[in-house]
């Protein structure tokens, strides 16, 4: 199974980390919640900076990350995600250095965090919120939460279906993140976040779908049932990356 090889290759690269980091440079945090909550009336779209995947292969070549923050917070966006996993999705940790250095969206670590050590470094790489992956850290999500938050850090807290929901909803993340991508099979269903969306409104937390919007006729058939979509691919792989995030925003 992918996801397994990618946790093997996270925990050789957490292994390498250091005992600490030297704490960022001094700025006001961006909060994700509160960029989602201020969406001022159009879609609440977390754009997501990735050159490759398992499942789509090369997306975008020769990205400068700089230009294109610049050219996806130009397009709406209320946060960047940053995917910094190396050997499956092309990142690196600097990516989000990069990034930071042309917007003050709040931005996103999307990674396979599977030690604490990786917070410390998410922090000083300049992240404002961490994924937390409820399938990759089972029983330590909660308190994989809790030491996310001790670092500053929003953990967005990521499921595909009801026990990873249940577990989710027994921390005190308020952003949950439901994964249309089956992470085993890597097969899309948008049903996923329909029938999960339930249980987490419920809850009060914020609703962030992520995996599978192509098209801005799929946000405006989701949206009833989130409060956020994270979108990469169908924005990278675009000829205009900021057209098409534009319509996601609009739609």
């Amino acid at each position: 199974m992918i996801l397994d090889e990618i946790v093997r290759r996270s925990e050789r690269r957490a292994a390498l980390l250091p005992a600490t980091f030297p704490e960022p440079p001094s700025r006001i945090h961006a909060s994700l919640a509160g960029a989602i909550r201020g969406k001022n009336g159009k879609n609440a779209v977390i754009a997501e900076i990735k050159c490759t995947s398992p499942s789509g292969g090369m997306i975008r070549r020769n990205v400068d990350m700089a230009q294109m923050a610049g050219v996806l917070a130009e397009g709406g966006c209320v946060a960047l995600s940053v995917l910094t996993e190396p050997y499956f999705f092309g990142g690196t940790g600097q990516d989000i250095a990069r990034v930071r250095s042309a917007v003050n969206l709040p931005i996103l670590r999307k990674d396979f965090i599977i030690d604490e050590r990786q917070l410390a470094e998410s922090r000083a790489l300049g992240a404002d919120a961490v994924l937390l992956i409820a399938a990759v850290l089972g029983a330590r999500l909660p308190d994989f939460v809790d030491r996310a938050a001790d670092y500053g850090l929003e953990p967005l807290v990521e499921v595909h279906n009801p026990e990873e929901v249940e577990s989710a909803l027994d921390t005190k993340a308020i952003l949950i993140g439901i994964n249309n991508r089956n992470l085993s099979t890597m097969t899309i269903d948008r049903s996923t976040t329909r029938i999960l969306s339930k249980s987490v409104c419920r809850e009060g937390r914020l609703i962030v779908s992520e995996s599978g919007m192509r098209s801005a006729d799929d946000v405006r058939e989701m949206k009833q049932y989130c409060d956020a979509f994270l979108i990469g691919s169908s924005i990278m792989a675009h000829e205009h990356p900021r057209k098409k995030l534009e319509e996601f925003v609009c739609a």
